[in-house]
């Protein structure tokens, strides 16, 4: 099992995708994760470190590509920048000091300026969170682990909608098991936040 050091000062949080239309499509999860989330983001900004929010959207009229072609709701505004369905979930606590950035695919750190918002801040660590597990949170996780930052990744801080001939369960469960195997350190929100506190008060 992969285990890194919990070091507050060279750590942030990284909240992937959630968006009205991301959330209301898992349901009672999505609320359920959304709640996990704030109380993960309000620890994480007690103990100084960095909380974005990464939101999939696009400028409004721009052709998504293959994206386009795999989901074509996307050349038709599903995911336009001000769309109703790309807004973050308005249950989603966002403070002043939280830094928003805006992705055009699924991985967080494709097309963004994300990677030089951490190195300018130190952080060699990320903890993620959001929707979807096995699409966007996993593609952000790999693209960290490539570009040597260490991940912990929410076993219960993230859900996903499932692929077609597999439950929801079986791809959560399939997706954490190949990402704690070969890329990030995943823990549930309760673990995380135990670490995080452990951590700062040795540090007092």
């Amino acid at each position: 099992m992969i285990e890194f050091p919990v070091i507050p000062s060279r750590m942030a949080l990284v909240n992937v995708d959630m968006q009205n239309v991301f959330v209301e499509r898992s349901g009672p999860d999505g609320l359920i994760v959304l709640e996990r989330i704030n109380h993960l983001a309000r620890v994480c900004r007690e103990t100084g470190i960095a909380v974005f929010h990464l939101r999939n959207t696009l400028p409004a009229g721009l052709n998504g590509g293959v994206l386009g072609e795999i989901f074509p709701n996307v050349n038709q505004g599903f995911l336009d920048r001000d769309s109703e369905a790309a807004s973050f979930h308005k249950d989603l606590v966002r403070e002043p000091g939280d830094i928003l950035l805006e992705k055009p695919h699924y991985g967080g750190f494709h097309d963004t300026n994300l990677e030089l918002h951490l190195r300018r801040r130190g952080v060699n660590s990320i903890i993620i969170t959001g929707i979807e597990t096995n699409v966007c949170c996993e593609t952000t996780a790999r693209e960290a682990m490539m570009r040597d930052f260490r991940v912990f990744f929410m076993s219960d801080g993230t859900t996903t909608n499932g692929v077609q001939g597999l439950t929801q369960a079986e791809v959560q469960r399939a997706s954490l098991a190949t990402l704690s195997e070969k890329f990030a350190q995943v823990l549930s929100v309760d673990e995380m936040i135990q670490k995080i506190k452990t951590a700062a008060a040795s540090t007092v």
